[in-house]
């Protein structure tokens, strides 16, 4: 008899907790899908930008924000998070609600190539952020001093007839220009010396007077130097050629068929946001790179407009993690 009564209040406490399971999956899915039906936005939505206002990532940022801000209904409001090397402003996406109403404006410094450089930051780029699409990639334009090369392939030959005598210069330690430096270190077997700069501007500026050899920056920042022939360009670091530099020619096309480094930026949202407002988010924000505004803008800067699925977002990022984790261990690379 004791036996069985216990049986019975067991069999009602799992009836009730069973029920209550139940009872909290249906709320949970009720507000899920409430979530995913009601009209978006429902408010203005605030854009993080990890860096200060005036940077190229904020003012292409701005730019999709106004078209956004048109074709969403609401206000997109950009809030630059600046400091700690973009981390601030990826801890304040990680903990937004996943509602839709918070964007991360990442770039590849803040989701692959610092997180390659420290395993002990406060947030996981593929984990804590949900993809929504890559914006812009710009290229590097690899430039040496006229005394230093003729070519690409000449430069190349120069360095292993010269191992551990030549010198190039980058934007700073573990940033963008160093890691592709890196990369192309490792692919074509240079010996190198790296001299780091605090910025791409005292780069150029000690290539032009030929204190080092070589450098990585942007084209922007090398064309009038190239044009007025104080420094020579010799290769773009992007899969095809730039249209602004339509006789420059890549990496790829001197024997080095895998390499391929660009500086990129791109939209994500807290992880867990809905699907269905990923996709709008998706849609919207192909519409504004679209727009002749920002295609004047790519080509001023010769970079490549973006607009990748989510899927093909994600995947991207985490080949590029890969990538760079790979080259910051085989280069031993230190940032302190």
């Amino acid at each position: 008899m004791q036996e069985a009564r216990t049986r019975g209040i067991c069999f009602t406490l799992y009836a009730a907790i069973t029920a209550s399971a139940m009872l909290a999956a249906a709320s949970a899915g009720q507000a899920a899908e409430k979530a995913v039906t009601s009209p978006y936005p429902q408010r203005p939505i605030r854009g993080i930008v990890p860096y200060q206002p005036g940077g190229p990532t904020d003012v292409m940022a701005r730019l999709i924000a106004a078209k956004l801000s048109e074709s969403l209904g609401q206000q997109v409001i950009i809030d630059n998070r600046a400091g700690a090397t973009g981390i601030i402003a990826a801890t304040i996406v990680k903990q937004a609600p996943a509602d839709g109403h918070t964007l991360f404006f990442g770039t590849i410094t803040v989701l692959t190539t610092l997180p390659a450089l420290s395993n002990k930051l406060p947030y996981d780029p593929l984990r804590d952020f949900a993809p929504i699409t890559l914006t812009s990639s710009n290229p590097y334009i690899i430039a040496v001093h006229p005394s230093a090369a003729t070519s690409f392939s000449d430069f190349v030959e120069r360095v292993h007839a010269r191992p551990g005598q030549i010198t190039y210069g980058s934007a700073g330690t573990g940033g963008g220009a160093h890691l592709a430096a890196e990369l192309l270190r490792l692919t074509a077997k240079l010996d190198m010396i790296h001299v780091p700069y605090k910025g791409s501007g005292p780069a150029v500026t000690d290539l032009i007077a030929g204190q080092i050899q070589m450098s990585y920056s942007g084209p922007v920042t090398l064309a009038v130097h190239a044009r007025t022939g104080r420094v020579r360009a010799i290769a773009v670091t992007s899969r095809k050629r730039l249209p602004t530099w339509p006789d420059l020619p890549t990496v790829a096309e001197h024997g080095y068929p895998d390499y391929e480094a660009t500086s990129w930026q791109g939209v994500e949202a807290p992880a867990g946001t809905p699907p269905a407002i990923i996709d709008r988010l998706h849609r919207e924000i192909v519409k504004a790179l679209a727009s002749a505004e920002l295609q004047k803008r790519f080509a001023a800067e010769g970079a490549e407009m973006g607009g990748m699925p989510p899927a093909e977002f994600t995947r991207f990022i985490r080949d590029e993690a890969a990538k760079w984790k790979r080259v910051v261990r085989e280069a031993n690379i230190r940032v302190e």
